[in-house]
């Protein structure tokens, strides 16, 4: 998969449906073994509720892995239309989680279903929405000289610096899209940028420039 829609970081939102406590946690996970070991730490944090119930949407390799579950919950209340949420919004890397805590008054089958809908909006209300994209991680070596240079060519073309190491060169290691990969390159084969030298790292998923 090339790119994709995900959350910037992790977020909670919290409703209260007749006296019953809802608490919407949203995740961002890179795989289906840390949605697991996120589920399994958030229900020994909330161990005292009735239910958490769950959703996620991973990406492996060029398919996208869908989970969901009602934790006791009456079928198709809880986990079915949080993942039907996560797939309107387009989203992937992402797990859910509501915990309830159960307040003294059934809810029905349609209270249910409205109330973990609505505490999983409300958590994407307070989520920024993000674009990520297959590119590169590089590191570049460079003079002292040309660090102010360099940065003002990463901030025109939209290349992020994640870290810079200050040792008898400068080492930034740099985030950025294939195609701007390509155009470092010949800028740099081209003599428009001054570098010493150019690695690559490895492929990763990056935040896209919007």
């Amino acid at each position: 998969m090339d790119e994709f829609i995900t959350i910037n970081e992790n977020v909670q939102a919290e409703i209260v449906e007749k006296k019953s406590k809802f608490i919407a946690n949203l995740f961002y996970v890179e795989s289906v073994e840390e949605a697991e070991k996120v589920i399994r730490e958030t229900r020994k944090k909330y161990f005292d509720a009735r239910h958490n119930c769950i959703a996620y949407r991973v990406i492996d390799g060029n398919q996208i892995i869908e989970k969901f579950s009602d934790d006791g919950e009456p079928s198709g209340t809880a986990g079915s239309p949080m993942l039907n949420i996560l797939q309107k919004n387009g989203v992937a890397n992402v797990l859910v989680i509501v915990t309830r805590y159960f307040g003294g008054i059934l809810l029905g089958t349609g209270g249910l279903l409205r109330a973990y809908s609505d505490s999983l909006g409300a958590a994407l209300n307070n989520a920024k929405l993000i674009k990520k994209c297959f590119g590169d991680e590089l590191k570049v070596t460079l003079d002292y000289s040309e660090l102010e240079n360099f940065k003002y060519y990463c901030k025109i073309n939209e290349i992020v610096i994640t870290e810079c190491n200050y040792f008898e060169k400068i080492v930034c290691t740099l985030n950025l899209e294939e195609q701007k990969t390509d155009k470092l390159l010949n800028d740099f084969e081209t003599k428009n940028i001054f570098l010493i030298k150019i690695e690559k790292i490895s492929k990763k998923y990056i935040t896209k420039s919007i």
